[in-house]
């Protein structure tokens, strides 16, 4: 573990370093850090507010905070923009001040990288952080920043809901696609592989990089399924379904919900046919999909449904063949 240092002005302590992956575009990350009306937003962590701001979103440009907490507390962040790349980088460098007297300053560095888990564009936000501390009593506060900064970015994924949610309105946008699969299989095989808890956690899961949080499947009529389950980068998928139904060894057909943390993306209608066919048995997806508000599928979950189709003939021993039907995803 790093430990501070004695400068001649102040004390420094180890920089903080962290990440986070935004379910939204570079562009639009890096709006909310654009203005005030953002900043006043997001720009404090839980329990605290950002009563006054004043932002000048250029190199040279001002950046005055005025934080209020609890108690009656209030301090400024006052300082000014180093580099502003759009939708690339920020530095800027500010005077953490009480009552008019600096406490601690702070150097930070913002870099914003494209990052693609499979479910639209993404943004992972880097956050480095360097301080010098004039009055020993505000280490406390140098200590406590990582978990500022968690709430803090908490508010900031919110900010970067609300402006995606202005730029896209309210939005439905439709697309169906058919994918079919045949398995050296009986059907009663494959039909356990789509309806079997067990069976199904063989192949209906995310890799490496994905933590189940909570998972349950009953595969009857009105019987439900969740999975839902946090990405490496923090991200939350959940997966909700309610089967409508259910021929053994022919038929199942349910609907489910898609979301990405607490925003849902999509609602669909999935139909899987399953069928005898020469050397095994033949297995039918048509799904029609509801995407909403500004999420842009981009044939994402075609792809996606056409690797859990061969995940499946994985789990079952082997794959004969496959092909895609209907329009091509928009």
């Amino acid at each position: 573990m790093a430990l501070a240092t004695e400068t001649r002005t102040g004390i420094k302590p180890p920089p903080l370093v962290l990440e986070r992956v935004f379910n939204a575009p570079r562009e639009l990350v890096f709006q909310a850090w654009s203005s005030a009306d953002h900043v006043r937003r997001w720009f404090s962590p839980t329990n605290f507010s950002v009563p006054e701001a004043e932002i000048d979103f250029r190199p040279g440009g001002v950046m005055r905070i005025k934080m209020a907490g609890p108690g009656g507390y209030e301090n400024w962040n006052e300082g000014h923009f180093v580099e502003v790349t759009p939708h690339e980088r920020i530095v800027f460098e500010g005077d953490i001040s009480v009552d008019g007297e600096v406490k601690f300053t702070a150097s930070t560095t913002v870099t914003f990288d494209l990052a693609d888990f499979g479910f639209g564009p993404c943004t992972r936000m880097k956050v480095v952080q360097a301080y010098v501390v004039y009055d020993e009593a505000f280490m406390m506060a140098v200590n406590g920043a990582p978990e500022g900064w968690r709430t803090t970015l908490d508010k900031l994924e919110a900010e970067v809901g609300r402006i995606k949610g202005q730029l896209a309105g309210r939005t439905v946008v439709h697309d169906t696609f058919t994918l079919e699969r045949t398995y050296a299989a009986t059907p009663a095989q494959v039909f356990r592989a789509l309806t079997d808890m067990e069976a199904k956690a063989k192949w209906f899961v995310g890799g490496a990089e994905w933590t189940p949080v909570e998972r349950y499947m009953d595969a009857r009529p009105g019987g439900r399924e969740r999975a839902k389950g946090r990405w490496a980068s923090g991200v939350v998928t959940t997966f909700d379904a309610v089967y409508f139904d259910v021929v053994p060894d022919q038929r199942v057909v349910y609907t489910y919900d898609m979301y990405i943390d607490d925003r849902k993306i999509s609602v669909s209608l999935a139909t899987m046919e399953i069928a005898k066919a020469s050397g095994g048995t033949t297995l039918t997806i048509t799904e029609q999909g509801a995407f909403l508000d500004g999420y842009d599928d981009a044939g994402s979950r075609q792809h996606g449904t056409g690797l859990l189709m061969d995940r499946i003939g994985e789990s079952l021993g082997s794959v004969v063949g496959g092909a895609a039907k209907g329009p091509p995803p928009h």
